[in-house]
């Protein structure tokens, strides 16, 4: 039998941190010095509020009302753990035309919940140093390639992000998270996925803020994923697909639920 986890972590987001999940387990392992629990909601494309879809072919509920929230509070009553938490990608609703208001009500309600666990909590904020940085050319281009169906203009767009980005300065202070501010140098072209050479660098920078008592003494990498890993709750085109959790298990006793 695999030893029992030595600590929880729930991380939230979108194609950043589906990309880069592989290094993120393995960081986690790394500061926990043992087996993690781990439980996210990401997928490409995600939203924090409403269902999102990629290629128009898979769609996945929104962060806030998927199944995360009741397996965290199963869990925590079965076997309270140490808990680390993270927001990020949270950029995605802007461009799907959603109001700064109805995000942050979003984001506050993560942040409340995790606050239930006691979670230490990683906020990361937008990219708006590069999306600053933007040509014109420079945004039609990323807009068109990233969110095709939709008709984004920069002016307003810049305009919504800072005022976003303030509310989630805001709501880290009070909830007493970690900040973290995004490095315009992790990212290309592409002005919201890490850029692949620097995916690593920027989340070992970014996950340093966690809390690392039990850090073990080398980094210990977890190979390849599983694959493919399915969400608790997904819909393919017309059917809606359902999938026992956890959808991966490693070999030092770590496990990975996606809702």
């Amino acid at each position: 039998m695999p030893p029992p986890p030595v600590r929880r972590a729930v991380l939230l987001g979108a194609s950043n941190v589906t990309n880069s999940l592989r290094h993120i387990v393995s960081i986690l392992g790394r500061q926990a010095g043992g087996p993690v629990e781990i439980l996210a909601a990401c997928g490409h494309g995600r939203s924090y509020g409403g269902w999102s879809s990629f290629l128009g072919l898979r769609h996945l509920p929104g962060i806030v009302g998927s199944g995360l929230w009741r397996a965290l509070a199963a869990r925590r009553l079965r076997q309270p753990l140490p808990t680390v938490a993270l927001l990020t990608d949270i950029g995605n609703d802007l461009a799907y035309g959603e109001p700064v208001e109805r995000i942050v009500s979003w984001v506050e309600r993560c942040l409340h919940e995790l606050a239930d666990c006691p979670a230490a909590t990683l906020l990361t904020l937008l990219p708006i140093a590069r999306l600053e940085r933007l040509t014109p050319w420079q945004f039609r281009l990323a807009s068109a390639v990233l969110f095709p169906t939709r008709t984004l203009v920069h002016a307003p767009l810049l305009s919504q992000a800072h005022a976003l980005d303030a509310e989630l300065r805001r709501l880290g202070r009070e909830a007493g998270a970690a900040v973290v501010e995004p490095d315009p140098a992790w990212f290309g072209l592409d002005p919201v996925h890490l850029r692949r050479g620097l995916a690593r660098q920027a989340w070992d920078s970014i996950l340093g803020s966690w809390p690392e008592e039990q850090q073990g003494e080398t980094a210990r990498g977890v190979g390849r994923l599983p694959w493919p890993l399915r969400a608790e709750e997904a819909r393919l085109l017309r059917w809606t697909v359902l999938t026992p959790q956890p959808c991966a298990r490693l070999a030092d006793g770590t496990s990975l639920s996606l809702y």
